[in-house]
């Protein structure tokens, strides 16, 4: 997980060191400049101010996950290259192209990106293909910058689990407030989307959209099947030594929790208020799991103090993000002090198998959730995170999962009322008690009972939440 910054326009190192000095917190290990005038990488950020100026520049703040320390981006050779996220095929890809004659000079994964670009360049002569295979290739969550030393081309995974803007003026970052930093207005680059600045102005290009990944409908077995094994597999590649679940004591992080133990030692990560649902349940649950617990009960106190920090992450006046924001901040926060890295969610579970009450009556929302998670829910968890410099991974959202939740037929995920039944029934199968998989879980914001606590702050403000957020947000930026 990291930073990665950087764009086109005149004299730019005043702009780049100040990118650097608004971002840094999504990487504090080292960082690395290339412009067309120098490169500067180094793990002593007081060095920022030597960095080179130049026309043209991508930059990046690292936190160390994949591969050794010692390397650090920009990687370069005929593009110039930048990566934030992990890629979870990196091992197999590198031995692919090292049967083709690719030579590699480090262990990191943003390397395997640059050859695999590079030798697809080479054989489609098209940035455009090149890219679109790219995205079809890597099993992973990416936010992709790179340089022909020209122009630069932005790309994001095809689900959007990891944020990345531009703007009109030819500049683009991880964070919004980065680009508000030096003046600048953010626009998302879309999930699939290919994005090229150059100082002609601003093209885009959708090339891979993951409604593409329906076919046709699995049988029942066929279905369970293909949910399973591929489930398993994206926990597997998704979890690390020590792993940590951001945990609820429902159905979908309950799921991940159990698979992880087998390839992991896993601890489960809770935040709630004292007597909230999910609190209780987490309690409950990890204990019938028999997985080691960690939870933090935030008072009223806790969440005024916590506010700004969250309002930081999420960018937004989105009272409901703010509300969701405040449990993932503190069970980050916790999982920083075990120095646990990485955690599991189950965020995507319900878009993608029918968890909402709403999709009872409109389940063709199901597809357009799917479509919006990027920057609706998953931008919002990765900056959170990103605060307490903890990794967020989402194995539901791995593209063989993604692709069997849609070869799914409808009467299997909803059925007499209820909702995610083929998940609750693999649930069982795998060993998860009846009272876990088949629990009906409040949202967030609910079962945490931070909307409770948000509330009473807002109240006493003599203020409605929404009014609330907003002026919070403009307290925040008020000087972006």
């Amino acid at each position: 997980m990291c930073l990665i910054a950087g764009g086109i326009g005149n004299h730019l190192k005043p702009k780049l060191i100040t990118m650097i000095n608004s971002g840094k917190h999504r990487g504090g290990d080292s960082f690395g400049v290339w412009t067309d005038e120098g490169v500067l990488k180094s793990e002593d950020f007081s060095q920022i101010n030597e960095i080179p100026d130049g026309s043209i520049g991508l930059l990046q703040c690292r936190l160390a996950m994949t591969g050794s320390k010692s390397f650090t981006q920009p990687f370069f050779n005929n593009f110039v290259l930048v990566h934030n996220g992990e890629i979870y095929n990196h091992r197999q890809i590198r031995e692919f192209l090292e049967r083709k004659g690719v030579e590699f000079e480090s262990d990191v994964d943003t390397e395997v990106i640059l050859r695999l670009l590079e030798f697809q360049v080479e054989s489609d002569n098209s940035i455009a293909k090149s890219v679109k295979y790219l995205m079809r290739t890597l099993n992973g969550d990416y936010a992709v910058a790179f340089s022909d030393k020209e122009n630069i081309y932005l790309f994001r995974d095809p689900i959007g689990v990891r944020p990345l803007y531009y703007s009109q003026n030819g500049f683009f970052a991880s964070e919004k407030k980065v680009l508000w930093s030096i003046g600048e207005r953010p626009t998302p680059v879309n999930p699939g989307e290919l994005v090229k600045i150059s100082r002609k102005g601003i093209e885009r290009a959708q090339l891979f959209n993951i409604l593409e990944l329906r076919g046709r409908y699995f049988s029942y077995e066929q279905a369970k099947l293909s949910i399973k094994k591929s489930l398993e597999y994206a926990v597997r590649i998704r979890s690390a030594k020590n792993v940590g679940v951001l945990f609820s004591g429902g159905l979908d992080s309950s799921l991940i929790a159990l698979l992880a133990s087998k390839y992991s030692d896993v601890t489960l990560y809770t935040a709630g208020a004292e007597g909230s649902q999910d609190l209780e349940w987490a309690r409950k649950v990890s204990d019938k799991l028999g997985l080691k617990f960690r939870e933090y009960v935030f008072s009223l106190d806790d969440v005024k103090n916590s506010l700004e920090k969250v309002m930081f992450a999420i960018e937004e006046p989105n009272p409901m993000n703010l509300a969701i924001g405040i449990p993932i901040y503190f069970a980050t926060k916790l999982a920083r002090e075990d120095n646990t890295k990485v955690l599991l969610t189950g965020q995507g579970a319900d878009e993608l198998f029918g968890g909402y009450a709403k999709y009872l009556e409109n389940p063709s929302l199901m597809e357009k959730d799917i479509l919006e998670i990027g920057e609706k829910n998953l931008a919002r968890d990765d900056k959170i995170a990103m605060l307490n410099s903890v990794e967020g991974r989402f194995p539901f959202l791995d593209l063989n999962v993604v692709r069997s939740g849609l070869r799914t037929p409808l009467e299997y995920k909803i059925k007499n009322g209820t909702r995610k039944v083929i998940l609750r029934e693999i649930a069982l199968e795998l060993g998860l008690p009846k009272e876990v998989a088949y629990r009906e879980k409040k949202a967030c914001q609910y079962g945490t009972n931070a909307q409770k606590l948000l509330e009473k702050i807002a109240k006493k403000e003599g203020l409605r939440l929404s009014q609330f957020a907003e002026k919070l947000f403009y307290e925040v930026f008020e000087h972006t």
